[in-house]
């Protein structure tokens, strides 16, 4: 059974891979990289800022700089453990896949789609309150995620996990958050 979602995933990353095209790729380049969504990220710090003040503002920055470190390592940690490879390293469909990227390290699960989930989702757990739009925000790790399947260097199956992941991470690292918030600010 687990050999036929397997091989599923990779069906399904093979059809949406391919429903790209030339027009549409630097798009997604730019879309897949971090550094062109940093406009939204001084926008978040704006919003903490405005909304907790300076002294809790900057707490919950640093909590935000902890939270992308913390997702970082232990994304890589499940790479490293899991070992599956990317699809633009996997021999049986690599052919069949438009990469325009060749990362090497391994794929399963999706850093990208981890790390921005657990962000946002804090993000809106913080600010949700203050900010009736704040959902928005959803949007960012949706389009940040989908762009490793365009460019064919996750499966489905890793944006999905990382996803639902980043979420679950999101909600634990809120709880401890708001613990200790409450013992430093109150």
């Amino acid at each position: 059974m687990f050999d036929s979602i397997i091989q599923k995933d990779k069906e399904l990353l093979v059809f949406l891979n391919n429903l790209g095209n030339e027009q549409w790729d630097s798009f997604w380049l730019v879309i897949t990289n971090q550094f062109y969504w940093s406009p939204l990220f001084l926008f978040v710090f704006y919003l903490v800022i405005k909304s907790f003040g300076w002294k809790r503002g900057g707490f919950v920055i640093f909590a935000l700089i902890l939270l992308v470190a913390f997702s970082d390592q232990f994304t890589n940690l499940i790479k490293d453990t899991v070992g599956r490879l990317r699809p633009n390293n996997d021999l049986e469909i690599k052919h069949l896949l438009r990469t325009l990227i060749n990362p090497q390290s391994h794929s399963f699960i999706s850093g990208h789609a981890t790390t921005s989930t657990f962000f946002s989702v804090f993000v809106i757990l913080l600010l949700r309150e203050k900010y009736k739009y704040t959902y928005f925000i959803l949007l960012f790790p949706l389009i940040f995620a989908y762009s490793r399947l365009y460019l064919g260097v996750h499966f489905p199956l890793d944006i999905s996990v990382g996803i639902l992941t980043g979420v679950v991470l999101a909600k634990i690292y809120y709880y401890l958050f708001k613990k200790l918030d409450n013992k430093l600010f109150s």
